[in-house]
């Protein structure tokens, strides 16, 4: 049986984009390297109302945003001065190391249309001798991102290894993370290469020894289970996991070992240190005002982090 269960919540980034959220958790604020994950749509609205939906410039540290579409597109600009639509199928692995802000924008609106945007997206903490890297953004495109099939089964690996997958996409300490569709029917084994392993419902439902799971629901596996989880109906699921990095604290977007490290972040982005992205500079989302302190691995959630 799963080691835990965790329902996923519902938050709201802006105005128009609720979120599903389900890491952290306060039992369970990290799975391997995975510090944060957000379920965004399917996003059906008018096309006059889109730009409700954009996340303002924004900063980070000590993390890699990792966004990955099932439909839509978003456009991100960066403080290195990218500016790159994603869509479906492509990966944009954001790194900030000592500090970067970016924004994400939608800015074709007919292409959110029919409930067509769904995003997830995840933070992956950096382990300490990459906290203070340079920034470095990349964008990945669906033919490098090796894909598996087998009957009623189809994956494609984001980033990492598993199942005797692996592809170039840049990490920094051990991982997995795939896109998994089961036909109705369909048998998966746990990947074995990594201590740490969780399956996220984004779609239909699961039977994990005789127990039946349904969407919005992560399973989160000890590390001696490696149950086959079974497809009720057609399902769409994201694994991911590795191995653990230690306490972490997070607050709003910072995440970092070290909790005077956070303290320095959000006195450089409230003083203006932390440089806009160059393309998309006019405006930007304050330091939220709260007294509450870094919250580490071990205890409840801190305010709620922005993509």
């Amino acid at each position: 049986m799963p080691q835990l269960i965790i329902e996923a919540r519902s938050a709201s980034l802006t105005t128009g984009l609720g979120v599903r959220r389900i890491l952290p958790f306060r039992q369970r604020r990290m799975v391997g390297p995975f510090i944060f994950m957000d379920h965004a749509g399917p996003v059906d609205i008018q096309p006059v109302s889109a730009s409700l939906m954009d996340v303002l410039p924004h900063p980070h540290i000590g993390l890699s945003t990792v966004s990955y579409l099932f439909g839509g597109q978003v456009t991100h600009r960066d403080s290195l001065g990218v500016h790159q639509v994603i869509r479906p199928g492509e990966v944009n692995w954001m790194t900030a190391g000592s500090g970067i802000a970016h924004s994400e924008r939608f800015e074709e609106p007919d292409a959110l249309a029919g409930g067509a945007l769904e995003m997830i997206q995840t933070w992956v903490a950096l382990p300490e001798k990459a906290e203070e890297s340079l920034p470095e953004f990349h964008n990945y495109q669906p033919d490098t991102l090796p894909v598996f099939t087998d009957k009623g089964i189809w994956m494609r690996l984001i980033a990492g290894n598993a199942y005797g997958l692996e592809n170039k996409v840049k990490i920094h300490s051990p991982l997995f993370y795939l896109h998994v569709n089961l036909d109705s029917g369909a048998k998966l084994g746990l990947p074995k290469e990594h201590s740490e392993r969780a399956v996220y419902i984004a779609k239909g439902s699961l039977e994990v020894l005789g127990r039946a799971y349904s969407a919005g629901q992560m399973l989160v596996f000890a590390p001696e289970e490696g149950p086959a989880i079974l497809a009720k109906e057609a399902t769409t699921l994201m694994l991911l996991g590795g191995e653990p990095l230690g306490e972490r604290f997070i607050w709003w977007n910072f995440v970092s070992s070290r909790k005077e490290r956070i303290e320095q972040a959000k006195a450089d982005w409230k003083a203006g240190r932390i440089k806009l992205p160059p393309n998309d500079d006019q405006e930007f989302i304050p330091l939220p005002e709260s007294n509450s302190k870094p919250a580490s691995s071990a205890t409840p959630p801190a305010p709620e982090p922005l993509s």
